[in-house]
Formats: structure tokens, C-alpha cells, sequence
């Protein structure tokens, strides 16, 4: 778990991602102020067109254009040249998608060695750590299976495992259970707990109220902005849990 002492892995400052112009123009982001600790495991919750995605993309570095503040590891993203954040997203951040965009064509094994292609590792040892990494998550056996042919569930720890495979200090997660069942979303939210637990830093989109009972903060956000914040490691079940309990037992003596 983060402390107030862990230095911040990202920081934003008056954020804002404009659309449009003239009458036409909105902000999709507008205005967010953010610490985001090394280690924390971030819910972010919110309606339809409030701006997670948005912000998602802008954390990832996959959109540049944007207004105020952005540091990774105590630096500014917009000093850094396309090729240095190009790096960036192939070293340090993992991506996991709800449509999970694995390339049909390629096998289990020949989607999860792909982003080592970007760290010039030999075809050999891409597919070596692949399948490495394949087993950690108990499809080993189905590594030379095409996408089309695994449920949601296997699909998506795929997804995962190629998100893994560089070894990311940041998971960026977008919806990630969206299109499972309830029993593959269990499975999937467990793997996340486990590399939060190792201590990564997890950053989920979601709309399951169910699931931010895995993160330790869970931010919620309206209109382009930051609705609530709530740090739940700082107050965790069990001692939400005791409070409630007294009040119970106050009520019986009434």
C-alpha cells in the first residue's frame, strides 16, 4: 500500500483536453488536480462522457494535445519527444482494454511476445518470456490457440499477460471486466489484486460498483472533473465494518 511518503508516479495540475471550436467547443477534461502514488490501486468511476477514457488516454500517453500539467515520475510529459514517450509506453505502462485487441491472425503466444518486439529482443526470447508469462496465468497448454478459439474470460488473462510481458510499473485498465461474466470478471479482478499486491500501480476504469472493493482509492468523476475522491486504505472494511456495528448496538439501547 502507498503512504503519503511514496512519491508520486503521476502528478496533474489543472489538467484540460478541449473538442471542438467556437460554439461547438467542450472540455472533456477540465481542470483536474491529481496525485496518483507509486503502488496505489485506483478505481475511477463515473457516467457515460464524464471523461475517463479521455484522461485514461492522456495518462498513457497516447494523447499529447492537452492543456496544463502532466508529470511521470517527476517529469514533464510535454518536454519529452514522441520517440521518448514511445518508450515510455513500451517500458513502464501496460494497457488492458475491454475489447481486449488481441490480433486475430497471430497465436496466444505470438500476441503476448509482440510488444517485446519494440525492446529488440531476438524472436526466440520474445517467444521464450511469452510463454513464460503465458504460464504464470495457466495457459500454457493453449499457447499455439488462435483468439477465436478461448472464452472472454481466457481471452482477457491473455490481454493481461501481453500487457505484463514488459514488465510495466503502471497497469492502465479500461473497463476490463465489461464483456465477462461474473465468474471471469472474479478472475480477472483477482489478477489485478495480485500485481497490486507486488506493487504495481493500477489505474481501472469502471462502471461495476461491485469491483472497487479491490482498489484502495476510488475516484469518481463528473462533467470533465473530480467529483469525489476517496482514499479506502486509509479506512478500510474492517474498521468501516466496526463502525457500523456500533452504531447498531447504540440503536438497541435506544
Amino acid at each position: 500500500m502507498s503512504d503519503t511518503k511514496t512519491p508520486p508516479v503521476i502528478k496533474l495540475r489543472n489538467l484540460k483536453k478541449r473538442f471542438g471550436i467556437g460554439d461547438a467547443e467542450h472540455f472533456a477534461i477540465n481542470g483536474i488536480d491529481l496525485t496518483i502514488r507509486r503502488g496505489e490501486f485506483i478505481a475511477i468511476m463515473g457516467p457515460s462522457g464524464c471523461g475517463k477514457t479521455t484522461m485514461m488516454n492522456i495518462l498513457g500517453l497516447l494523447d499529447r494535445s492537452f492543456d496544463g500539467d502532466y508529470e511521470l515520475d517527476g517529469k514533464p510529459v510535454k518536454g519529452m519527444t514522441r520517440r521518448k514517450q514511445a518508450r515510455i509506453r513500451s517500458q513502464q505502462i501496460g494497457f488492458v482494454f475491454q475489447s481486449f485487441n488481441l490480433i486475430p491472425r497471430l497465436n496466444l503466444l505470438e500476441n503476448v511476445a509482440l510488444p517485446l518486439i519494440y525492446k529488440g529482443i531476438t524472436k526466440t526470447k520474445r517467444l521464450e518470456i511469452a510463454s513464460n508469462m503465458l504460464r504464470n496465468f495457466h495457459l500454457n497448454e493453449r499457447e499455439y490457440y488462435m483468439p477465436h478459439q478461448l472464452s472472454g474470460g481466457q481471452v482477457q488473462r491473455v490481454a493481461i499477460a501481453r500487457a505484463l510481458v514488459n514488465e510495466p510499473s503502471i497497469i492502465l485498465a479500461d473497463e476490463p471486466t465489461g464483456n465477462l461474466d461474473s465468474r471471469a470478471s472474479h478472475i480477472i479482478m483477482e489478477e489485478l489484486s495480485n500485481l497490486h499486491k507486488r506493487g504495481n500501480t493500477i489505474i481501472m476504469v469502471t462502471h461495476n460498483p461491485r469491483l472497487t472493493t479491490y482498489a484502495s482509492r476510488v475516484i469518481t468523476m463528473l462533467d470533465g472533473q473530480i467529483e469525489t475522491d476517496n482514499n479506502l486504505a486509509a479506512n478500510p472494511p474492517s474498521r468501516r465494518g466496526r463502525k457500523k456495528d456500533s452504531t447498531k448496538t447504540k440503536g438497541k439501547k435506544k
